[in-house]
C-alpha cells in the first residue's frame, strides 16, 4: 500500500475512533489497518495515535496531521469528481447574475446556447443592475462592471468597459454642448442610483490630470436601460457603461460629450466567483464561452 493510501487509512481511523470501525469502512481487516498505521508512523518518525483497549485517539502531532491530511484527501476526491464529471454530462445547480442590458444584448445567446448544450444543469439567471451579495445570495458567478475592491473574491477579466458621457443631438442643440467638465453643472444629469454613491463624475484629461465634478438633475433611476431611453428622449446628459449606448453612438442617436476626457478610474467587465478553491466543471463550461464572446464585443479592439 502506498503512502497516500496509508494516509487514507489513518484518516479513517481518526474518524471512526477505532481500528475496527475503520476496517469496516475500508473493507479490510483490523490487523491490516493496524499494520498500515504502524508503517505510516515509521515513515513519519512520529507517534500519531494513542491506543487503548477500547479506542484510539490522535496525539497532538496526529491531530495536526489529521486536519491537513483530511483536507488533502477531500481535495483529491473533488479533483477526481471533476474529472469524472468531464467524462459525463455536467449536472447540478448554477446560479448566475449579469447586468440586465449586457446580459440580454451581448451574452444572451451564449447563455441560452449553454442551457441547450447542457440540459441537466439547473441554470438560474438573474438579470439586474444592483450589486448583489455573491456569497450571501448563493451566486456561483456574477458578471459585473467596475474596478475590483474586494480582494477576497476571485475574478477573471472579460473586457474593457469604458463609461461614456453622452446625450442626444437634440438635447445638445437646445442646451449647448459642454466644453469643460465644470460646464456639466449647468446641465440636467440623468443619475444612476444603483451604486448608492454620490452623483459626481470623476475624470482624467489627456495629460492624465484627474478631477471631479458634482452633478445634479431631475431624473434618477436604478436601471441603466431606463436612463439610456431617457437620454434618447432628449431629457439630459447621461453617464453609462458602453454596452448601454454603443449601438446608439454608432447610429448617431446619442453623441459623446467631453470626448477628450475619460472616466476615472477605468472600468472593466469581470466574471466574479465566491472565494472557493475549486470551481465546478459546469461553471467553467459556462465561463469559457463568456470569455470567448467578450472578445467579440463591438467596442473591444
Amino acid at each position: 500500500m502506498d503512502h497516500i493510501s496509508r494516509v487514507g487509512v489513518f484518516v479513517a481511523v481518526v474518524k471512526a475512533g477505532s481500528f475496527a470501525g475503520a476496517a469496516q469502512t475500508l473493507g479490510i481487516t483490523s490487523s491490516a489497518v493496524s499494520k498500515q498505521i504502524q508503517n505510516l508512523e515509521q515513515d513519519l518518525q512520529v507517534k500519531l495515535l494513542n491506543r487503548t483497549t477500547r479506542n484510539v485517539s490522535p496525539t497532538e502531532e496526529g491531530a495536526l496531521f489529521f486536519d491537513r491530511a483530511a483536507r488533502v484527501l477531500e481535495d483529491l476526491k473533488e479533483a477526481e469528481d471533476q474529472i469524472n464529471e468531464l467524462k459525463s454530462r455536467p449536472r447540478g445547480p448554477l446560479k448566475v447574475s449579469l447586468p440586465q442590458s449586457l446580459g440580454i444584448k451581448y451574452f444572451g445567446d451564449t447563455i441560452a446556447g449553454f442551457a441547450a448544450q447542457y440540459p441537466e444543469v439547473e441554470l438560474d439567471v438573474s438579470l439586474e443592475d444592483r450589486l448583489v451579495d455573491i456569497a450571501g445570495e448563493g451566486f456561483d458567478l456574477v458578471v459585473r462592471i467596475g474596478s475590483l475592491k474586494d480582494t477576497s473574491l476571485v475574478a477573471r477579466r472579460l473586457a474593457d468597459c469604458p463609461l461614456v458621457l453622452c446625450a442626444s443631438p437634440a438635447y445638445l442643440t437646445a442646451h449647448g454642448t459642454p466644453e469643460t467638465p465644470d460646464d456639466l453643472t449647468n446641465h440636467n444629469f440623468l443619475a444612476f442610483t444603483g451604486n448608492r454613491g454620490p452623483q459626481e463624475w470623476r475624470y482624467s484629461d489627456a495629460a492624465g490630470k484627474t478631477g471631479q465634478v458634482s452633478l445634479q438633475g431631475t431624473f434618477k433611476a436604478d436601471s441603466g436601460e431606463i436612463l439610456c431611453r431617457a437620454a434618447l428622449q432628449d431629457i439630459g446628459i447621461v453617464l453609462l457603461p458602453i454596452f448601454y449606448v454603443a449601438e446608439h453612438l454608432e447610429s448617431g442617436r446619442l453623441q459623446p460629450v467631453l470626448a477628450d476626457y475619460t472616466t476615472f478610474p477605468e472600468r472593466e467587465i469581470y466574471a466574479i466567483f465566491p472565494p472557493n478553491r475549486f470551481q465546478s466543471t459546469r461553471l467553467r463550461l459556462l465561463v469559457d464561452p463568456l470569455v470567448a464572446e467578450s472578445r467579440k464585443l463591438p467596442w473591444v479592439t
